[in-house]
Order: C-alpha cells, then sequence, then structure tokens
C-alpha cells in the first residue's frame, strides 16, 4: 500500500467513523428523557404562572395537543424518517432551526461562536508545541541535573492543577477580584465594548490582553504531558543503537541529538495532534465559563442544558470531523518527520 492509498483509505475510514457517530448521538437524543416536547410543556406552564395554568399549559393535556407539539418538533414521524430529514434536508442538521434561539440554523449559531474558540486555540496548539518541545529536549539533555529537577516539579504542580482551576487562580492573581491582587487583565470576555472603534494597533493589543489568561490555561492543560513524553522520547532514541554509531564515528552528542534522535523523538508528539485540536479549536467548556468567553464550548453546554438537539448535533458533527481528521493529519505529520515511512510495506 502506498502513501496515497493509504491516505485515502484513511480518509474513507474518517467517513464511516463520522456516520456511525452521529447516528449513535442521534439515537441519543431521540430516547433520552426530558426532550423538546417535555421542554416545550414547561415552558408553557411557566407562562401560565402559579395556579393559573389553562388549556395547553394546564396540569393534564390531551393526547391531541400532545402530539400536535410532537409534530412541531417531526417525532410523529417514524425514526429512521427523522434522521433522514436531518441527514439530507438539514444538511447534517445545519439548515435545522434551533429550539431556543428563534429564527436562527444551527449553522447560523455555529459560525458566529467558532471563529471565537478558534482565535483561542490556534495560539494555544502553536504555543504548546513551541514551549513543550524545547523544554522537553533541555530536560532530556540535563536529565537527573538540577534544571531537570526544578522543571519536572513545576511541571507536575502544573499537571496535578486543572485547567479552570488555574484559571480562578489567575483571575484572583491578575483580573483584581482580590484586595492583594494586580489589575493587569480583565476579569474574562473575548473583546472590550468599544472593540469596534478602537484602530488596527489598538484592536490587536485588546485581543490579546483578553486572550493572555485563558491561552495560558489552555496551553497548561497540555504542558506536562507534552513535555514528559518529549524528554522520555528522546530519552529512549539517545540510548538506540544509531546514536551510538553517530557517537563512534567522532560526532559530538550536540550533532547526534539534534541531526538523529529529535527527528525521531517528534513522532510520538505527533501522535497528540488529533485530540488536542479537537480541544484547541472546538472550545474548553470549563475555560469558556470561567473567563465568559462566547465560544462553542459554551454553547454547547447551553445546547445541553436546554436540550437543544440541533445546536447539540451540530456541534458533536464539529467536534467529531475535527477530532478525525486529526488523527489522519497526525499521520501527515509522521511523513513530515520521517519520510521513508511507507505505511504498510511497500512504496
Amino acid at each position: 500500500m502506498n502513501r496515497l492509498q493509504y491516505f485515502a483509505s484513511r480518509l474513507v475510514l474518517v467517513g464511516v467513523s463520522f456516520i456511525g457517530i452521529i447516528l449513535v448521538t442521534f439515537l441519543f437524543t431521540q430516547i433520552v428523557p426530558g426532550g423538546p416536547v417535555e421542554q416545550y410543556i414547561a415552558s408553557l406552564k411557566g407562562v401560565g404562572g402559579e395556579g393559573g395554568a389553562s388549556g395547553l399549559a394546564s396540569e393534564a393535556m390531551s393526547q391531541e395537543q400532545i402530539e400536535s407539539i410532537r409534530r412541531i418538533y417531526n417525532l410523529d414521524k417514524p425514526l429512521h424518517h427523522r434522521f433522514w430529514i436531518w441527514l439530507v434536508d438539514d444538511r447534517f442538521g445545519m439548515q435545522a432551526d434551533s429550539y431556543r434561539f428563534t429564527n436562527k440554523t444551527t449553522w447560523e449559531l455555529i459560525s458566529e461562536k467558532f471563529p471565537v474558540s478558534l482565535s483561542f486555540g490556534i495560539p494555544s496548539l502553536i504555543l504548546t508545541y513551541l514551549i513543550c518541545i524545547p523544554l522537553g529536549i533541555a530536560k532530556a539533555l540535563r536529565n537527573g541535573k538540577t534544571f531537570d529537577l526544578v522543571s519536572s516539579l513545576i511541571v507536575f504542580i502544573l499537571y496535578a492543577l486543572p485547567a479552570f482551576a488555574f484559571g480562578m487562580v489567575l483571575r484572583m492573581l491578575f483580573s483584581g477580584t482580590m484586595e492583594w491582587g494586580l489589575d493587569w487583565f480583565p476579569l474574562g470576555g473575548f473583546r472590550s465594548p468599544d472593540w469596534e472603534t478602537l484602530g488596527t494597533w489598538a484592536r490587536i493589543k485588546d485581543q490579546v490582553w483578553h486572550m493572555f489568561l485563558p491561552v495560558s490555561c489552555y496551553v497548561i492543560g497540555n504542558f506536562a504531558v507534552m513535555t514528559l513524553l518529549m524528554k522520555n522520547s528522546l530519552l529512549e532514541q539517545i540510548s538506540q543503537d544509531y546514536v551510538r554509531t553517530v557517537l563512534a564515528k567522532g560526532a559530538t552528542i550536540q550533532h547526534a541529538v539534534w541531526r538523529h534522535a529529535v527527528r525521531n523523538a517528534l513522532i510520538p508528539i505527533a501522535t497528540g495532534i488529533g485530540s488536542i485540536l479537537t480541544i484547541m479549536f472546538a472550545g474548553s467548556v470549563l475555560i469558556e465559563k470561567v473567563f465568559n468567553i462566547p465560544g462553542i464550548g459554551l454553547l454547547s453546554l447551553d445546547a445541553v442544558i436546554t436540550r437543544d438537539y440541533p445546536l447539540f448535533l451540530g456541534i458533536v458533527c464539529l467536534q467529531s470531523i475535527l477530532g478525525l481528521l486529526g488523527r489522519v493529519l497526525a499521520d501527515f505529520c509522521y511523513l513530515l518527520i520521517d519520510p521513508r515511512m511507507d505505511f504498510g510495506g511497500g512504496n
């Protein structure tokens, strides 16, 4: 199997896995209690007020009234027909109307929030690799020394501290929530209210000002694992015979490490890019909640709480395709790191 055939088969597998994920998720939303009909009835009872509920909002609703509500959400149709409507007519649910946000489709809501999560996710992804790879290499080259021990202590402390808890600590220290704290950064939000009126340079400064603390939390979430993975992978490569052969030919340890061992040590790092993409680009619920960032993470939480199933399914589609394509991207990174890899024997 050559590389083109391998990636073609992987893309086919992505499609099959994607259909399987959305099918299971769709079935789950159809059978879980507390669905849109129950939510609709509860909202009508709320409108009716205490003891004043009448007709449709009363405690005992007729079967005809319940069926009329079910028709609103296509729940009167067979299950396979509902899935076909969602898959084909509504184009993977992206053209379906949100249950909660009137006059807005799933795609309109996701397209509003996705750039917000993306603006935090891309810098976080880049910084994670720019920090963790050099730090892991430095720790491996100084294995057992003071730098390695001190940095390992810091790494393990950060690993034990959840990213959202770290965010709350950062807010206390640098957002003026405590009397003794520093008022350097905003409490949360994506941009200042007057952002549209600012000049280009002022917009950049305002965006960085709002992004600094959340991006730090995103990086901390993957910082420890990536650093230790890079260190251990490099130590394993340094102990291999090919490195000893290079040293035996008179090369320096720096030459053997940087020209030979580092490239091979990067292969395990590439495997993590798929899982990181899902979190970085599709948002983190807890971090967005702490910093009040109107991204995909908060939108998905709101969809679950309000039983907005079209919106929830749309977000699941987005997260699934990111995760699956991330794994294909990891294989592509293998080729960049080691072009000799043939993925199955034979060129």
